[in-house]
């Protein structure tokens, strides 16, 4: 698993405020946990799509809060276009 060189604590912190962020930007309302969650797994899955895609490779503490806002906001779309 990539965490972007960020460390697990790390990722738990900064995927969580991505987390957070993308929930106020999407205007969802969901839980601590879950804004962790989908912070580290919307870094994580936009990682590997940028990685495998388009052959891009981003490291450091800014660009996991960057990408795993934007992964989180696609998570959360997705997730909103399933339940309806």
């Amino acid at each position: 698993m990539d965490l972007n060189g960020v460390g697990i604590l790390g990722a738990i912190l900064i995927g969580g405020l991505a987390g957070w962020l993308a929930e106020r930007f999407m205007r969802s309302d969901m839980g601590l946990v879950m804004n962790i969650l989908l912070g580290i797994v919307g870094a994580i899955a936009l990682n590997f799509i940028l990685a495998a895609v388009f052959n891009l490779a981003f490291g450091g503490a800014i660009a996991y809060l960057v990408i795993g806002f934007i992964g989180a906001c696609m998570l959360i779309a997705v997730g909103r276009m399933i339940r309806r």
